[in-house]
């Protein structure tokens, strides 16, 4: 066996890795792509992937008061409307869906919040 790859990985590479991997992942949702078939009229099915809608947009902190371009699905873009902005959407979610970059972003955030709270 080979010793490199029996060697754990420290946690500010493996955090560096899985930026790189999100490349077809929401960073705000976690949505990413799902497998299916296509059906014919024969019934035959072939497999496919269904990609989610991911497109790179500016979003403002108003916290913050910056632009922060993400790459999201407008799914995810329909929800940050729907809640009230980039603020309150990221506060809300959960940690373990968002990319380390939307949690670096959600950690300024709140702090912003308390401190202007306090």
């Amino acid at each position: 066996m080979n010793p490199a790859l029996s060697r754990a990985k420290s946690p500010e590479i493996l955090a560096e890795s899985r930026e790189l991997l999100m490349s077809r992942r929401c960073e705000l949702t976690g949505k990413g792509t799902q497998v299916g078939h296509n059906v014919s009229h024969a019934n035959n099915k072939t497999k496919r992937i269904y990609r989610p809608n991911l497109q790179t947009i500016a979003l403002a902190s108003e916290l913050l008061g910056n632009s922060y371009k993400l790459r999201i699905s407008m799914n995810a873009l329909r929800s940050v409307d729907r809640n009230g902005g980039l603020d309150p959407f990221i506060l809300k979610s959960k940690d373990s869906v968002l990319s380390p970059k939307a949690l670096r972003l959600k950690r300024a955030i709140a702090k912003k919040a308390a401190a202007k709270a306090a």
